[in-house]
């Protein structure tokens, strides 16, 4: 529906993609702590991945220590065959290694029970939150949906929700098997060594710093990713969108500089995200390769003096390695949890947004209710700073057909959202039969009303269905009959399959005329007590205009009709006609009233059919 006086995003660039909003201060604690509380749902299936995880690194990390004590064994023997004091003994360390491959078995067993787990919470975590924003997306005000693309809506259902699953399978399963696998691998090493353990542990410290500094930097790179790929599915979806005016245009070359533009600030933001984060992994290998020089000297210096085994050494330089990968891992973690962090972000302040107040305590109730509508002093504009209606009162009476006239901008198409309540006025009052509209719930209210918009929506599905969206439990004979009132049966009955005949998602395979056809028939079908007409038959050719002009007034019979119409032709026989002009009412009368009067209306009417001299 076109918006009156209110900015609208332009299809050509300029203000449209300047309006995505953005917000700049980003709460990465606090979002962490929602994402925690919104798993909190999972705790008794978190625990058992956590119970998973503590039994297949324990599993994992005694393997280097029995290792260990094979080497050793062997050692033993080879320096007794030497000495000939005795030999290997195969048959202890036989055992030894069968013991090592059943403890590895057991810990690839729980770790495939803590993946298929975590998978599972993964996806049941994407699931709700998509049926959440989806529930959510119908509580929306209208308001919300106008100042945003919607690409940048498109991208938190999919985008951002995806990155959050993935994250969520990835990272936490691998951040829980890190952390064990670190507290683990401390404490053997502390069995094997002290003096050991304290050299390589202090490797710790330098790690947490380093991370710190990459995640600093880092975050805000992660953050502009997540935002410029939302701009950059907005635009492309608008392209997509209106591509047939794009090309009438010429304006291919515009939206290709404007999203190679956004392309690069992508490029520019995740390079440097991937840049920064990918440090990481090199400076955690090169601390990690010290510890093993560090290891080698001082293992070999201990083993000399007989403080420790030939097979330690090995045991502990593999729980080195299995110290500095968990730490590394976890760096790679944190590295994600930016790109987590972003997204759920995203995800939670949508579903935060206020939400339209669908209800109200005592509700005004519909039944019986005959459709008289008073505007009492209305005022109302979108930025309450500049007001679009001024002072706009009004009596309708049921049954009254009232035609809206005047020029763009004076407020036609905001009198209709009004009454919906897709907004609520900001001084005075509509009434509909002495009931404020504030009164009812709004979900009862839009029951009350049909409408037929001058921008067409049909979805993709068969015409039988989108004429059935009117009203759900309409039998076909019912469809059809509604067909017919339209004047649409017949070019129907024209197309392959007729009523069955499936509309793409753009309902590009039927005219621009047809569309408004099957939308008229689906307000007939759907039969309410007020009709609003936003130019329903601007599409139309004349002689099919003239057929649904009858059809509407048939159907507009002891029903009260607002009828927007820039056709001044189609509406001389409203019961009231008014003229509004930079948001109030100049002139009202019937036509024949009006013309008498010979001032704006009169003029308006006159240059419509003005011949060429």
């Amino acid at each position: 529906m076109p918006k009156e006086g209110q900015p609208r995003r332009s299809p050509f660039g300029g203000p449209g993609h300047q309006g995505m909003n953005f917000e700049k201060a980003k709460d990465f604690k606090g979002t962490l702590l929602k994402l925690v509380k919104y798993l909190s749902t999972y705790k008794v299936r978190l625990l058992a991945v956590l119970l998973c995880a503590i039994a297949s690194t324990v599993f994992n990390i005694v393997g280097p220590k029995i290792l260990g004590n094979a080497t050793s064994e062997i050692f033993k023997g080879l320096i007794a065959k030497v000495s000939r004091t005795g030999g290997i003994d195969f048959t202890s360390i036989t055992r030894l290694l069968l013991f090592l491959f059943c403890l590895y078995i057991i810990s690839a067993v729980f770790s495939l029970i803590q993946g298929w787990i975590m998978t599972g919470i993964a996806n049941d975590v994407t699931y709700r939150l998509r049926n959440q924003i989806s529930q959510k997306i119908n509580h929306m005000p209208l308001k919300y949906f106008e100042s945003r693309t919607y690409g940048e809506v498109l991208s938190r259902v999919t985008n951002d929700i995806d990155t959050l699953g993935q994250s969520l399978n990835q990272s936490l399963t691998q951040l829980i098997t890190s952390v064990i696998t670190i507290i683990g691998v401390i404490i053997m090493m502390l069995s094997i060594s002290v003096s050991m353990t304290l050299v390589t542990v202090l490797i710790l410290p330098l790690s947490a710093v380093l991370i710190g500094l990459v995640m600093k930097n880092s975050q805000k790179y992660f953050r502009s990713q997540q935002k410029f790929l939302g701009q950059i599915n907005g635009q492309v979806e608008e392209v997509f969108s209106g591509l047939n005016i794009v090309k009438a245009f010429n304006r291919e070359d515009v939206f290709v500089q404007e999203f190679e533009q956004t392309n690069d600030q992508l490029y520019n933001s995740g390079w440097k995200a991937q840049v920064i984060s990918g440090m990481m992994m090199p400076i955690m290998q090169f601390i990690g390769n010290l510890g093993y020089v560090v290891v080698a000297i001082l293992g070999g210096y201990l083993a000399i003096k007989n403080a420790i085994q030939v097979g330690d050494i090995q045991a502990f330089i593999q729980y080195v390695r299995s110290f500095t990968q968990p730490i590394m891992q976890v760096a790679q973690v944190t590295n994600m949890l930016q790109s987590t962090a972003a997204a759920s972000e995203r995800v939670f302040e949508f579903l935060e947004e206020a939400e339209e107040q669908q209800l109200v305590e005592n509700p005004a109730v519909l039944d019986g209710l005959e459709g008289n509508v008073t505007f009492d002093h209305v005022a109302f504009g979108y930025n309450p700073e500049q007001l679009i209606i001024h002072d706009f009162s009004t009596n309708v009476q049921s049954g009254q057909k009232v035609a809206i006239v005047g020029p763009t901008g004076a407020g036609k198409t905001t009198l209709v959202k009004l009454l919906m309540r897709f907004y609520d006025v900001n001084k005075g009052s509509i009434r509909l039969d002495n009931h404020d509209l504030r009164e009812f719930n709004r979900n009862e209210l839009r029951d009350m009303f049909g409408m037929v918009l001058q921008d067409t929506w049909l979805f993709n599905g068969t015409i039988m269905e989108n004429i059935r969206y009117g009203r759900l439990d309409a039998t076909d004979e019912e469809v059809i009959a509604a067909a017919k009132a339209a004047h649409a049966h017949h070019f129907i009955m024209t197309l392959p399959d007729g009523y069955n005949m499936v509309l793409d998602e753009e309902s590009s395979n039927i005219s621009q005329g047809q569309k408004q056809l099957l939308t008229i028939a689906r307000a007939i079908l759907a039969d309410n007590k007020i009709l609003i007409l936003d130019e329903a038959t601007s599409s139309v050719d004349t002689r099919t205009e003239v057929l649904i002009q009858k059809a509407m007034d048939n159907l507009m019979q002891g029903r009260t009709s607002f009828v927007i119409a820039h056709r001044l032709s189609t509406i001389k026989n409203a019961d009231l006609i008014l003229c509004l002009k930079d948001g109030d009412i100049i002139e009202q009368g019937t036509h024949d009233e009006l013309m008498a009067k010979g001032g704006f209306y009169a003029n308006l009417y006159n240059s419509q059919f003005e011949k060429a001299s």
